[in-house]
């Protein structure tokens, strides 16, 4: 349902988000001119780590696109970027060694990671459901009138949100502490050091940044819809 108050929402929010992905971009190419130590490439560094937390069926490989590193807990693969899996600096350290942090998680049957993975599949059929409510309602208005009721859409807009707020919500602490195991294998390992640890730390905060921005949008739009649902019960 496009209204002033959800084109409002919408704006802000990309601005915002587009805001923290500059910021954070702009971090990584700065801390990309800063080496580790031992001039380990971040593929070195995510092998390290997960030898040393005991993980030797996770693979360590390649993918295309920038800042699309993540880990697969299906298929049991961290995926670096190629500035990431060849990189030897703090940024591509910092990167890969967050990445092992999930896997660090999985291995450990880190139970926020177990519910985020479960609301996968939710969350994207709910993603699917909004799209085909947003697609319903847009031919409606032009070709065949009020197809759906409004107060049936607001109900689905509430419930999907309502999964998208869950999901997000979930996301950071598994982000956070994937995170802190990064940054403390970094620094007991000796990959970073007094002089270049402070920017690794600082590199994953602005990522983290961008899950929280996420989930306020996601949480704001929840509000939205439904106070509108709840304005019309009244």
């Amino acid at each position: 349902m496009i209204t002033p108050g959800y084109i409002l929402i919408f704006i802000v929010f990309a601005i915002v988000s587009m805001i923290v992905g500059n910021t954070l971009k702009s971090k990584f190419r700065k801390y990309s001119k800063i080496p580790v130590n031992y001039g380990i490439s971040g593929k070195d560094v995510a092998e390290k780590m997960l030898r040393d937390n005991g993980i030797y069926d996770v693979n360590v490989i390649p993918t295309k696109g920038n800042l699309s590193d993540h880990y697969n807990p299906a298929t049991k693969t961290v995926a670096l970027s190629h500035e990431v899996y060849y990189g030897q600096n703090v940024s591509a350290a910092a990167v890969a060694a967050h990445e092992c942090g999930h896997a660090v998680q999985h291995a450990n049957a880190y139970s926020m990671l177990q519910l985020r993975t479960a609301l996968v599949p939710i969350q994207n059929v709910s993603a699917t459901i909004l799209n085909f409510v947003f697609t319903l309602m847009f031919f409606g208005a032009f070709f065949a009138g009020n197809i759906l009721p409004i107060d049936l859409a607001l109900f689905i807009f509430v419930a999907c949100y309502g999964v998208f707020t869950l999901f997000a919500l979930i996301t950071l602490p598994v982000e956070i502490n994937a995170s802190q195991r990064a940054l403390a294998w970094l620094g007991n390992s000796g990959v970073t050091n007094y002089g270049n640890h402070s920017q690794a730390k600082d590199a994953l905060k602005w990522a983290a940044y961008t899950y929280v921005v996420a989930a306020i949008a996601s949480l704001a739009m929840l509000v939205y819809f439904l106070l509108m649902l709840l304005g019309r019960r009244n």
